[in-house]
């Protein structure tokens, strides 16, 4: 067969490389830092923390309105502090005038109190959302880089459950907490601060009971982030179970084994129950703990507060001010409180989403690897070894050469390593030893996109998209145009149903394609690898479970699509690898016979015996 006819590579090192020349570059931890995160969002940032002194301020002023009624107007109690007589220099002693000042006052602190409540909840809001969205980005993109080695160990619903709830944790809590505990400390220092000036003596009586109450806040958060980490981890258990049953409902179904599913589901629910309940006890615990410290800290603050009234050591103003101000200091405290459990969600997304991001990706491009030239096709395998654990070899020295526009089939025995082979082609793996190479060059000398950008595949279990019939078809071309689309459809033998559908190319398909027969969705796949023109085309299993008539149609299609180009095929029905040009038969990771169909029948080995039994015997025999 012909190829495309694409420029040869140059001689850049071409012929001879059994080792690669740039090594991996050194490993550079790449780490998740918040403070990195929120660096495009600081001038946001700033006006919240103008708006929350705003909101302090607000704060430290709100009693002071009535301490001026009850000791000017009510009592005419001279006072002595430098901010009433700044007050009296501006309004007079007059009481009338003062008690309008004060009605004022109180208006302007709620003003002020509102306008800075809003401004600090919109921009943590904003800074919220984008943060959120920026790093749900950044996790999902560092996720489609990972390698598949990455993606066979990790369950896929604990991947989801990184990219929504643990990243709605975190936006909870900058949303609610992290200004809001600037807030809640602003308060409390600037109210300790006031209460020292009023009288320190007093001040000491009611903070007393504060070492104990941020101990016991300190020993409750380190615990309750503990539990929950607990929790978000058997949350991650039961999505993964809910979307692997619901990805394989079919064959629930077909098993009829709904009420086996929903008892595991119910399992695993009560064990995610059960540590729930254990983190909830000690959140409950929490609130009421400090509730009783803080009424004992009233207490106390009651008791000796009348008494220096009574005494006159302090005036009913400032007995007022002094007992609103230690209420507005306990009610920071309990908030503070209250933000651990928002914070020990957040720490734990936070640790789960830093994991995935700090992966390093094992199949990576080296530091001097080039955008790959159009290929010509020459596939060569350079006594290459594979596996994916060290202990279970997969592939075992294997070399064989596929010329360019050759077709060139595998067989063998389930598991002895065809699909292995192709996924070094493609580079989603790299051998353990031994070069694979493309034109001469090994292909870890190119950028892994563009090498992947000149493979199409067509696989047995063909994957389409919740999307219209035309983006699935272009999903390797995205800017392809509604010509080519539609050449490519008829190319692959599609356009006769797709025509028939109720919105033709642009009808929706079912998820995973479920809408359509299972030839449909290889045609599907034929025409999607059609537009992509490449030299290099890897079919695995491409009829596999068809009907007859599906299965001519589909041959039909392959035999266009073929044409041209180097044809790797994977096939269990031996009908279909007739024609290639070279076979390879491999056994136990190792290739045990090659040669075309009529070479490896006289051979009477391994080739002819599987013949055989699918032929002979009549037999269906699985070969993959």
């Amino acid at each position: 067969m012909h190829q495309l006819a694409p420029p040869a590579i140059d001689g850049n090192g071409n012929n001879n490389s059994t080792r690669m020349e740039a090594k991996i570059p050194s490993r550079r931890s790449k780490r998740l830092a918040i403070r990195e995160l929120l660096k495009p969002h600081i001038p946001s940032l700033l006006l919240g923390l103008l708006a929350v002194a705003g909101e302090g301020a607000a704060n430290l002023l709100e009693p002071w309105p009535l301490k001026i009624v009850l000791d000017n107007v009510l009592r005419s109690q001279q006072s002595h502090a430098a901010i009433m007589r700044h007050i009296q220099r501006f309004v007079g002693t007059d009481k009338l005038a003062m008690l309008k000042f004060a009605c004022f006052a109180v208006v302007a602190i709620a003003a002020l109190d509102a306008i800075c409540t809003y401004g600090e909840k919109y921009l943590t809001t904003s800074v919220g959302q984008w943060v959120t969205y920026d790093l749900r980005r950044t996790l999902y993109s560092h996720i489609q880089k990972l390698s598949l080695a990455f993606h066979d160990q990790k369950r896929t619903g604990d991947l989801i459950s990184r990219v929504t709830s643990d990243i709605d944790a975190i936006q909870s809590f900058i949303t609610q907490g992290l200004l809001g505990v600037l807030i809640n400390i602003i308060t409390l220092l600037g109210m300790v601060a006031v209460m020292f000036y009023l009288n320190w003596r007093f001040t000491l009586i009611a903070l007393s009971v504060a070492p104990m109450l941020f101990a016991i806040v300190y020993s409750y958060t380190r615990r309750i982030k503990k539990a929950s980490r607990a929790v978000r981890k058997k949350e991650g258990e039961i999505t993964s179970v809910v979307e692997e049953v619901l990805s394989s409902i079919r064959v629930v179904k077909a098993f009829a084994r709904e009420d086996y599913e929903v008892k595991r589901l119910q399992e695993q629910s009560l064990e995610g129950v059960e540590v729930a309940l254990r983190a909830r006890g000690l959140k409950a615990k929490l609130t009421p703990i400090v509730n009783l410290i803080v009424a004992t800290g009233t207490c106390l603050v009651l008791w000796f507060g009348a008494r220096l009234v009574l005494n006159g050591s302090l005036s009913a103003g400032e007995m007022v001010v002094f007992i609103l101000y230690l209420g507005k200091m306990y009610k920071p405290m309990q908030e503070l409180s209250k933000m651990t459990d928002t914070y020990s969600k957040a720490a734990v997304g936070y640790e789960q989403i830093r994991e995935v991001v700090e992966t390093d990706n094992e199949i990576k491009d080296y530091r001097h690897a080039v955008r790959a030239p159009r290929f010509k096709g020459d596939i060569e395998f350079d006594h290459v070894s594979f596996s994916y654990t060290e202990d279970t070899p997969i592939l075992k020295d294997v070399s064989f050469k596929i010329k360019a526009g050759e077709v060139a089939a595998l067989v063998g025995p389930t598991g002895a390593g065809k699909t292995s082979v192709i996924s070094l082609v493609a580079r989603f793996y790299d051998p353990t030893s031994g070069v694979a190479k493309i034109d001469g060059t090994d292909i870890k000398r190119f950028r892994q996109k563009s090498l992947r950008q000149q493979i199409s595949f067509v696989l047995q279990e063909t994957m389409l998209f919740h999307a219209p019939v035309w983006q699935n078809i272009a999903y390797g071309k995205p800017d392809a145009s509604r010509q080519e689309i539609i050449r490519a459809a008829e190319l692959a033998n599609a356009s006769e149903f797709i025509d028939k559908l109720p919105e033709g190319y642009d009808t929706i398909l079912g998820e995973r394609g479920m809408t359509l027969s299972g030839g449909q969705r290889q045609r599907i796949a034929i025409a999607r690898a059609v537009i992509r023109n490449t030299p290099i085309l890897i079919l695995d299993e491409p009829t596999s479970g068809l009907d007859a008539a599906s299965e001519k149609l589909v041959f039909e299609a392959l035999d266009k699509l073929m044409q041209n180009r180097t044809v790797i095929v994977i096939a269990h029905r031996l009908s279909t690898i007739r024609r290639a040009d070279n076979i390879f038969v491999i056994q136990d990771g190792s290739i045990v016979e090659s040669g075309n169909h009529e070479k490896l029948m006289q051979k009477d080995g391994l080739y002819a015996e599987l013949h055989n039994l699918q032929f002979g015997a009549e037999e269906s025999v699985d070969v993959r």
